[in-house]
């Protein structure tokens, strides 16, 4: 931060779990540098008052510089309030759940945990730093989350790509956005189950910290510069119905990643791949583990709904979709990964 010219005070707005982890570290590292600084407690939800809140306090105490500690949504509340007040943003994720940290958008909910909007920024961070031994000191799950969120940023940038969409900045995607996105879904297939066991033991190996770096920086600049499509839209309409709350915003765009694949009718070994992966890491291929067990037509139909809102990135997609469709590959998608599910388990039970 002193190398980049920031000065304080600072307000480090910080999730529960990063203030127990760094509380020490931000005295150690904060007091030698010469910042003035205070720490701000999120709330647990990126809401517009949630902001509204962290915004007072940021002005109280006459903050020139917002951090960031935590989790996705406390990265993208600390964004909006550094946007709200033209301050400069510095991202410190101590879980790799998703690829909030680089980018310039957060993602605002209802005190009921759906979706209401999408808000963009004019700048991305001023600074993101990973330290992967905190990374690894939080539950599997968060990582295996951010590799379902940064499983969709080929699958929708290459929709994207391929019908010229404006991506979401509102420029071209690029050929080096693709590669990108191409390069994070490589390095998933490659090295998320190790990764995943690594952080299972809370190590950090070369596959853990290439899985960071792709859940990260990876899936980040691979959909802001190329763009978002269903998967990410399915994710939003799965937040419409507060039995998904519970789970994490990956694991429900992992679910929308394979409706995708559906929606689109791509071959059965591109699917299969995805099922497999998802499998060994233990993402969701079935509505019910994102909450859904014997899920009504009805309740498909309230996703499928929200899922093509006006404002929804699923119109990114080639053709023109409406809720029937939704609803239909949503249904597949589920019966599709129930299928698969059971056939690993068969499959076990004749190996033992």
């Amino acid at each position: 931060m002193a190398t980049l010219g920031l000065e304080g005070p600072v307000l480090i707005m910080a999730g529960g779990s990063a203030r127990r982890l760094l509380e020490a570290t931000w005295r150690e590292s904060l007091g030698d540098s010469g910042f003035e600084y205070s720490v701000w407690d999120f709330g647990g939800e990126c809401t517009l008052a949630e902001i509204e809140r962290g915004r007072l306090q940021a002005s109280e105490v006459g903050a020139k510089v917002i951090v960031g500690a935590g989790g996705g949504k406390l990265l993208d509340a600390a964004r909006a309030v550094a946007s709200d007040l033209k301050l400069p943003i510095v991202n410190c994720p101590t879980i790799a759940s998703s690829d909030a940290p680089c980018s310039a958008l957060s993602v605002i909910y209802t005190p009921d945990g759906a979706v209401e909007e999408y808000r963009i920024y004019a700048r991305n961070p001023d600074l993101v730093l990973v330290d992967t031994e905190v990374v690894a000191r939080a539950p599997a799950r968060f990582l295996v989350a951010g590799m379902g969120d940064a499983l969709a940023t080929m699958l929708e940038a290459r929709t994207c790509f391929e019908g010229r969409v404006k991506n979401m900045r509102g420029g071209g995607s690029t050929q080096s956005a693709l590669a990108l996105a191409q390069l994070c879904y490589r390095t998933l297939i490659a090295d998320g189950a190790a990764a995943k066991l690594a952080v299972d033991s809370n190590a950090v190996t070369p596959a853990m910290e290439r899985v960071v770096e792709a859940n990260t920086l990876l899936s980040g600049l691979g959909f802001e510069s190329s763009g978002l499509a269903a998967a990410h839209a399915i994710h939003n309409g799965l937040t419409a119905v507060p039995e998904t709350h519970a789970h994490l915003h990956g694991e429900k765009v992992a679910f929308g990643a394979l409706t995708q694949l559906i929606l689109e009718g791509k071959s059965r070994p591109e699917v299969e791949e995805l099922l497999t992966f998802s499998s060994e890491v233990g993402l969701p291929v079935s509505l019910a583990e994102v909450g859904l067990g014997n899920c009504s037509r009805e309740t498909i139909d309230v996703i499928a709904r929200r899922t093509v809102s006006p404002e929804e990135t699923i119109h990114n997609q080639p053709f023109e979709v409406d809720s029937a469709m939704v609803a239909d590959a949503i249904r597949t998608a589920d019966s599709t990964g129930r299928a698969w599910l059971r056939e690993e388990a068969s499959a076990a039970s004749r190996s033992a």
